[in-house]
């Protein structure tokens, strides 16, 4: 079963598209990727969080090892990012990772979580959050199969 990334907002961009592309192509078995783009809710603030997490919660299966990307979650180098998903595969996990909305994700989701990922103490375009992410999973590949693209 591929990699899920639940990601509420809109289609990539273009530019995003491309770049995502690049490195998806280059996914092989057990890191290939399937995304699931969520619309944005109409409403704002912590009634949106709370509706945008309701509609993820509905895509998550009990047997998912859910993987939450928030600025409130631990940062980690590539080297444990790639041991984190290779353990998580190798036990036959099915992998979700959630990127939520523009007013985060509400306490269903962070406790429904088994690991809170922050990229960066700095605040990204969900667009561009992205593209990161589909590149350090590019990179867990190529650390776990111990290819060159990741310099120490």
């Amino acid at each position: 079963m591929p990699i899920r990334i639940i990601a509420i907002g809109k289609k990539h961009e273009s530019w995003i598209a491309e770049g995502i592309q690049r490195y998806q192509k280059r996914l092989k078995q057990p890191f290939n990727v399937e995304w699931v783009i969520l619309p944005h809710s109409s409403l704002t603030d912590v009634t949106a969080q709370q509706e945008e997490s309701q509609r993820i919660l509905l895509r998550l299966n009990a047997n998912d090892y859910v993987i939450l990307l928030d600025e409130r979650g631990e940062s980690v180098d590539s080297g444990k990012l790639s041991k984190l998903i290779l353990k998580i595969l190798e036990a036959s996990k099915n992998l979700v990772i959630v990127i939520g909305g523009a007013y985060g994700v509400d306490d269903t989701i962070l406790k429904r979580a088994n690991f809170v990922w922050s990229l960066s103490e700095l605040v990204f375009p969900h667009q561009l959050v992205r593209l990161i992410l589909i590149e350090q999973l590019y990179r867990s590949q190529e650390i776990a199969a111990g290819n060159p693209y990741h310099h120490e």
